[in-house]
Parts: structure tokens; sequence; C-alpha cells
């Protein structure tokens, strides 16, 4: 009688592909996320609450803002065993990615 424990899910390796994030997991899947799907899944407290807010017509960009065109990170940082903090080109660098939802924002591919 085998009485073994599952892994805790985690990425074996984690790589920029095009305009996505490129996931290889300890279980034998892979999975890709645009960046844009990552960016608006942002769970910081800031971006949780402005979800179902009207857009603000008169809101103003940072320059930073402005400048970032299609959102793609700058850096990325473990948390613990448990997350993922990621930077991002419009500067905004508050989101903290727990593994569970960058399995669930990414679509399974085939491995290269």
């Amino acid at each position: 009688m085998t009485t073994g424990t599952a892994q805790p899910l985690k990425p074996l390796s984690l790589k920029k592909d095009g305009d996505g994030l490129r996931i290889e997991w300890n279980d034998g899947a892979t999975t890709f996320a645009p960046f844009r799907a990552l960016r608006k899944s942002c769970p910081c407290a800031s971006c949780t609450e402005d979800v179902g807010k009207p857009i603000d017509p008169f809101r103003v960009l940072s320059a930073q803002e402005a400048a970032a065109g299609a959102p793609v990170p700058v850096g990325m940082k473990p948390v613990g065993f448990y997350a993922y903090q990621i930077t991002w080109n419009d500067g905004h660098d508050t989101g903290i990615y727990p593994i569970e939802l960058l399995r669930s924002l990414g679509e399974n591919v085939s491995p290269r």
C-alpha cells in the first residue's frame, strides 16, 4: 500500500515567449499566459478595487503609463514558495501572483 502525498504545484521554468509567459510545471504541464491577461488579472488591492468601477474619462496617465504601451513585465521575483511579484513596464509592482493564479491564467500548450 502506497501512502505517498502529492507534491505541491510549482513552476520548474518561467520564460518570456513572445507576448506572454510560458511556464513548465512540476506535474508535466506547460502553460502560456498572455501578458495582457496577467496584467488585467493583477491581484493587488488597488487593481481588484477598480474592477467594476466605471473608467474615469478625466484620469491623467503618468508619463510612464503613457509610454508603456502594451503590458510587459520588466521584473519577476519569487515571494517565498507560493507566489511571484511582477513589475510591469507601466511602473506597477504591487501585484503578488500566487502560483495557483499563474496556473489558472495560463492555457495548456505542448512543451517545447
